[in-house]
């Protein structure tokens, strides 16, 4: 049964926000603009909970008292890397996990419901909010986006990824000085980051490059959307290390093979069905070693840096992460349900964006491939239209604040918030 329309009747109630998946820089900026909109609301929305650890928390009835932390606090925030209240990748599946969370709404009378995550985070926000819809309890359903991979649909671009790719292009400009100082034409830095279907963050890049200085690293791309061909692959480092000092390969750790073969994939699976990953650096290595003698490669797996580097965060990013949060919470007050807020970018001369709603339906498990027509016919390069979209996204440094030489993060003091239900047990 579908949740998704808007109510005209006045709702009161308590609000639960709860965040999911891979953290990113700025998910905490949202979870600040979700407590900084909710408070200014008093007439509409009582308490202000966070669930411990996501989908998880709620099972488990952990819930938090926001409204009891501090200003310096909840501004701290937007500058703080991790998920504050913890998060997960648990799926719903199971009719009980749905009957408990309702119990857990009744029983702490939550009436706004925000869920910050990506794609499965909001097939979780749907499931909840069709389920609570089909018995007949009422409480509204927003997701706030957030995902690093920027492969949401909808949006125009997702909190957390322009942080992502200005720490990335950074890493690779540095990387690059390092490289050419000791390459004599015989040195390949290859540079995996995340991404798996998707090749957003790879494509970002190429933000490194200065304009004008076509000779600029990166040297080569590589994104999961085109099929990967080891002997064209060796010819383009071989070219690039005729006329340069060095080669920088950065690769998607989503890459496959024409036959859509993942070539860094693990034998693993997580809890959504995802493979595990991780492995490219060395198979491109291997290529490079096999082919050419002499030649130096170095790998760089990124890993879980790329998500967590808030000392390089974008200003633009944390701004709208909080915009996205604070959005969600209007929006439900305002009567909305079984939405999630997209980003719009505005058509003008300077770049400005809108916060909007979008159906949950057509979010939910979705994924926005990086553009075809953004892709070099080489399929090993990204074409000057993308700098265009992912330049104002890395614009802004935030102002930090320091102590003992280092950036002073935020931490929940977690007051807890009394358990109203029994334990909960899926075999109930």
């Amino acid at each position: 049964m579908e949740n998704t329309e808007s109510s005209d009747k006045n709702l009161t109630g308590n609000l639960l926000v709860a965040q999911s998946g891979g953290p990113t820089p700025v998910i905490n900026a949202s979870l600040a603009g979700v407590i900084s909109a909710a408070l200014q609301f008093e007439d509409e929305i009582g308490e202000i909970y966070g669930a411990v650890n996501g989908v998880e928390g709620i099972l488990g009835e952990n819930l938090v008292d926001l409204a009891a932390e501090s200003q310096q606090t909840v501004r701290l925030l937007s500058t703080t890397p991790g998920a504050a209240l913890g998060s997960c990748r648990r799926k719903l599946n199971t009719p009980e996990e749905f009957a408990r969370i309702l119990e857990v709404f009744k029983a702490h009378d939550i009436r706004f419901f925000h869920y910050i995550g990506g794609n499965d985070s909001q097939d979780s926000s749907k499931k909840i909010a069709d389920y609570c819809a089909s018995q007949g309890y009422e409480v509204r359903v927003i997701g706030v986006p957030k995902t690093i991979d920027n492969d949401l649909p909808i949006t125009d671009h997702c909190p957390g990824y322009g942080s992502t790719v200005k720490y990335v292009a950074t890493t690779v400009r540095e990387l690059s000085l390092d490289s050419a100082s000791l390459g004599r034409n015989n040195l390949v830095t290859i540079v995996e980051v995340m991404g798996r279907g998707a090749g957003w963050i790879a494509a970002g890049a190429t933000l490194a490059r200065r304009k004008g200085v076509p000779e600029d690293a990166p040297h080569i791309v590589l994104l999961p959307e085109a099929a990967f061909d080891a002997a064209a692959f060796a010819e383009r480092v071989r070219e690039v290390l005729t006329r340069q000092t060095h080669c920088v390969v950065v690769a998607a750790e989503g890459l496959k093979d024409a036959a859509g073969n993942f070539l860094g994939a693990g034998t693993g699976v997580d809890a959504f069905g995802h493979p595990t990953l991780g492995g490219v650096c060395e198979y491109l290595k291997s290529v490079i070693e096999n082919t050419f003698a002499g030649v130096k490669t170095r790998c760089c797996r990124l890993g879980h840096v790329q998500r967590t580097a808030s000392h390089c965060a974008s200003m633009t990013d944390i701004t709208e992460a909080f915009e996205a949060g604070a959005a969600a919470v209007k929006a439900a007050v305002a009567g909305e349900t079984g939405k999630m807020v997209v980003i719009v970018r505005d058509e003008r001369e300077h770049y400005s964006v809108r916060m909007e709603l979008s159906e949950l339906d057509g979010i939910a498990n979705g994924e926005k491939l990086f553009p075809a027509a953004w892709i070099g016919g080489d399929g090993m390069s990204v074409g000057g239209q993308f700098a265009k979209y992912a330049l104002p996204l890395i614009y802004g440094e935030p102002k930090l604040s320091y102590e003992n030489g280092l950036p002073k993060y935020a931490e929940l003091a977690r007051y807890g918030v009394e358990k109203k239900c029994p334990p909960f047990s899926e075999n109930a």
